[in-house]
């Protein structure tokens, strides 16, 4: 294997990443807002946990978006 391919071969997979993490976000968010829907006085604090949720989410997005630049 080349040194050119192997690049080629990570990049695929931080792409890859960076896919699951938007299925992962829109998973999580999808599930707390059922989540309010079926308890409405707790909507506050599933919102407040539902961002650090997908704050955590995307910044693994971002960490392979900055991995596919620097191989």
């Amino acid at each position: 294997m080349t040194e050119e391919a192997a690049k080629l071969i990570g990049k695929g997979l931080a792409t890859v990443s960076m896919f699951g993490s938007g299925i992962g976000e829109g998973y999580l968010i999808g599930k707390a807002l059922e989540a309010m829907g079926r308890n409405p006085e707790m909507a506050g604090t599933i919102f407040t946990r539902m961002l650090i949720g997908v704050a955590l989410a995307e910044s693994t997005a971002l960490y392979a978006f900055a991995l596919f630049f620097l191989i």
